[in-house]
C-alpha cells in the first residue's frame, strides 16, 4: 500500500535532529525522499548545544533504513547562497521537490543582548524566508510549504519577560505566522499551498537542557529534568508538559499529503488547549 506522500521529495532545514529528524524520518516512512540541511555549529547567545554532523549522520542512517534516499549537506539557513547551493544539489539528484519544512530554529531565552534578538531573528525568520526562497524555482502545482511558528506568535502582548532572546523569539515567530498567511495569498494561483504549525512546547534539546530547567524552576538551586515537567504541566490547560516530536510530524505529514490538497493559509495550533483564554474564535461574531 503506497504511502501518503510516496514519490515524493521533502527539503527540511533544521534536520539533523529533534523536530527535523523525526519530520525527515516521517516522511520517509510514507514514502518520500529528503533533502536536509542543517548548520552543525554553536550560536554563541543560544545557551544550549546545537546539533554536530554525528546528529545529521544519524539522520541520513534513519532515512536510508526505510530504503528511502536522502541527500544531506551542512548548511546555514541564514546564507541564501548555501540553502539554494543544497536544494539545487538535491533536486538534481532526487528529479524533484514537492514538500518544503522551514523547521531550523533557535531560543535564546535569558540572554539579554541586543544580538541575542538579532541572533533568533537571524534563524528564525530569516532562515524560514531562505528555505522558501531556495526551494521556489523547483515547486509547481501541488506542491506544499510548511512554516513551523509557535504558541509564542499567538499569545496577547509581548513575550519579553525571559530578556531580549525571548522576545526576539516571540517576535520572529509572530512574524512567520503573518509571512505564511501572506505567502498563502500569493501562491493560490498556483495551487501551491502553505500552513504554518505553532507547537507548543516541544521535546527536544532546545527545551531539555540545564538552562530551560533554571529558566522554569527558578526556585531551586539545580533543578532537573523531572523538576521542570510539573512546572510545564502547570501551564497547560490538559496537564501536557510538551509534545513529542512525533505529535509534530503528524500535523506536518498531514500538510504534506494530499489529505490537505485544498488547505492553505492555515495557523494551526497544537498546543494542548494553552491558547484558548488568550485568542478567540477566528469566525465573526
Amino acid at each position: 500500500m503506497p504511502g501518503r506522500v510516496e514519490g515524493k521529495v521533502a527539503f527540511i532545514t533544521g534536520a539533523a535532529r529533534g523536530q527535523g529528524r523525526r519530520h525527515a524520518v516521517r516522511l520517509a516512512e510514507e514514502g518520500a525522499d529528503i533533502i536536509a540541511v542543517d548548520l552543525l555549529e554553536d550560536i554563541e547567545t543560544a545557551p544550549y548545544p546545537l546539533a554536530v554532523k554525528a546528529d545529521l549522520d544519524e539522520t541520513v542512517r534513519q532515512v536510508e533504513a526505510l530504503g528511502r534516499r536522502i541527500v544531506a549537506t551542512r548548511a546555514d539557513a541564514r546564507e541564501l547562497g548555501q540553502l539554494r547551493a543544497a536544494v539545487d544539489q538535491g533536486v538534481t539528484e532526487l528529479g524533484r521537490l514537492d514538500i518544503v519544512v522551514a523547521q531550523a530554529g533557535i531560543l535564546t531565552m535569558g540572554t539579554n543582548t541586543p544580538q541575542a534578538f538579532l541572533d533568533v531573528l537571524q534563524v528564525n525568520l530569516v532562515g524560514v524566508i531562505n528555505a522558501v526562497t531556495a526551494a521556489a524555482p523547483h515547486l509547481g502545482q501541488g506542491a506544499s510549504i510548511i512554516l513551523t511558528g509557535s504558541t509564542a506568535a499567538l499569545l496577547t502582548g509581548s513575550v519579553d519577560i525571559t530578556g531580549a532572546g525571548g522576545l526576539g523569539y516571540a517576535h520572529s515567530k509572530r512574524q512567520v505566522a503573518r509571512l505564511g498567511h501572506d505567502l498563502a495569498r500569493v501562491y493560490v494561483d498556483q495551487q501551491i499551498r502553505v500552513n504554518v504549525i505553532h507547537p507548543t512546547n516541544v521535546e527536544t534539546g532546545m527545551m531539555d537542557n540545564e538552562f530551560m530547567y533554571k529558566a522554569f524552576r527558578p526556585d531551586l538551586e539545580q533543578p532537573t529534568r523531572e523538576d521542570m515537567i510539573p512546572s510545564l504541566a502547570s501551564k497547560s490547560p490538559m496537564g501536557m508538559p510538551w509534545l513529542s516530536p512525533d505529535d509534530v510530524s503528524e500535523a506536518v505529514l498531514y500538510f504534506a499529503s494530499d489529505a490537505s490538497r485544498w488547505v492553505t493559509g492555515q495557523q494551526l495550533k497544537l498546543d494542548g488547549g494553552q491558547l484558548l483564554s488568550d485568542t478567540d474564535a477566528g469566525v465573526p461574531a
